[in-house]
């Protein structure tokens, strides 16, 4: 049972933020969407379940990268933009690091960049109707980066870290067609619950990684 009590506080302190925090005060709103991101770090780091190796820290360093990107974001949407970059180049190098090469999964690339190209066009667009010409840089190369970063979570092979991705992208979707293409219904809700899960998923991801990393030991 006690294993299930770390997950059942992030869940709760999820929903509570989710459903119940309002818009105002910023800080108090940023303080606790902040605390199911603290509550998924010391979980990643319980998964390693003795002292994490150079992989697992890596990852840990973008979950903590993450976290101050959700902080930065209620502030300055460009500085949070830019901090998420920086956490998932983090997560591209961690996954990269796990690669289980498989034909299969190696031609996943394919629909990954039919979606990304899709996604950039639009958001592209939109952006540049809207007369936001300075984001259509970091909106690119945000798309390349979060685009890789699931490509390079899929080819570890481990479920967990292939979920996490694929929401992470979803979540990222959500919000970018609410703020620069057409409202989405119940928007908060459905990227909030989106974006935890899938840092949830990638912190459970730390402790079966390890055993597909073997060649960092080797080295």
């Amino acid at each position: 049972m006690k294993k299930f009590v770390l997950p059942l506080l992030i869940l709760f302190m999820s929903c509570l933020y989710i459903f119940s925090i309002p818009e105002d005060p910023t800080i108090l709103k940023v303080i606790f969407k902040l605390i199911p991101m603290i509550l998924i770090l010391v979980y990643a780091y319980l998964q390693c379940r003795s002292k994490p190796n150079s992989t697992q820290w890596i990852l840990l360093s973008g979950l903590f990268i993450c976290m101050l990107a959700d902080g930065f974001i209620a502030y300055s949407f460009i500085l949070g933009l830019a901090t998420f970059l920086v956490g998932h180049l983090f997560y591209v190098v961690g996954f990269s690091r796990a690669w289980k090469f498989s034909k299969v999964r190696f031609t996943v690339i394919l629909l990954i960049l039919i979606y990304s190209l899709f996604m950039g066009r639009i958001l592209i667009t939109a952006l540049i109707e809207d007369g936001n010409n300075a984001l259509v840089i970091p909106v690119i190369a945000y798309v390349i980066v979060i685009s890789l970063m699931a490509w390079m979570a899929i080819m570890t092979g481990n479920k967990w870290a292939i979920t996490g991705s694929l929401l992470f992208v979803l979540s990222d979707s959500i919000l970018s067609w609410n703020m620069f293409v057409s409202d989405v219904p119940q928007s908060t809700y459905l990227i909030m619950s989106t974006y935890y899960s899938a840092q949830f998923f990638i912190a459970h991801s730390l402790g079966s990684l390890v055993t597909r990393a073997s060649i960092e030991e080797a080295t």
